[in-house]
């Protein structure tokens, strides 16, 4: 009598937040295995808000996560990602006014120099004496 190989569906769904241990550390991203014994995987991108350019530098192995399901495909392979659960900082509107305000006054010194050169040069062309030859 054989044994028969059973598929365990995943018992994690889209939008629970789940805890596992760093397993493996890649290039694009983590393996995790969850507390449930279930493997998952957190992409580079879903990291952070912030860039991150190494995954060693958020991660560590057997370090302790909390992570959301983003998706679970047909498979059965889970997605998971740190950057759901964190707060998403909104840009601070003063760079913005200050961009502002350095663009205006360029702008403003940028036409004040280009009439400045416009008018050397009118006066250049008629204050110009012409000498004859007969």
């Amino acid at each position: 009598m054989g044994e028969e190989k059973t598929t365990e569906m995943p018992v994690a769904s889209i939008g629970d937040v789940l805890t596992g241990t760093v397993e493996h550390i890649a290039p694009y991203g983590a393996f995790i295995r969850l507390d449930n014994g279930q493997k998952a995987m957190i992409h580079i991108s879903e990291l952070s808000y912030n860039f991150v350019k190494n995954v060693a530098d958020v991660l560590t192995l057997s370090q302790q996560i909390t992570a959301k399901v983003i998706k679970i495909d047909d498979k059965g392979r889970i997605d998971l990602s740190i950057k759901a659960l964190q707060v998403k900082e909104p840009k601070p509107v003063r760079r913005e006014e200050d961009f502002e305000k350095k663009l205006t006054s360029f702008m403003k010194q940028s036409d004040e120099k280009i009439a400045d050169l416009n008018s050397k040069i009118k006066d250049s062309r008629g204050s110009k004496r012409r000498t004859g030859k007969k």
